[in-house]
């Protein structure tokens, strides 16, 4: 009998690293108020009102601003509860969640 092939991987065949990281993305519009993008930032994402204030004249004045580098799973959480609070306020705040 010669030897058996296995399609089962050992573990030093399996390779493991950090898991990806995907950036949240938030997006200038012409009627989203200031305000309410320095709220969402410092209630869902956790930014002080400086760092707030910043991100947002930074989505203002560039038309975008990478707001936080999470995994998959909350950066989809937060970009989705995001966007409920900016519904919930009749506001079409755009935020994407993109991998880097």
């Amino acid at each position: 009998m010669g030897k058996e092939q296995s399609n089962v991987k050992s573990k030093s065949d399996i390779k493991t690293g950090e898991p990806h990281k995907f950036a949240v993305v938030l997006h200038n519009d012409d009627f989203t108020t200031m305000e309410f993008v320095v709220e969402i930032l410092m209630k869902i994402f956790y930014k002080s009102e400086k760092e707030a204030s910043a991100l947002m004249l930074t989505v203002h004045h560039t038309g975008q601003a990478h707001i936080g580098s999470y995994s998959y799973d909350i950066a989809c959480t937060k970009a989705a509860r995001a966007t409920d609070m900016a519904r919930s306020a009749g506001f079409p705040l755009r935020i994407s969640v993109e991998q880097i």
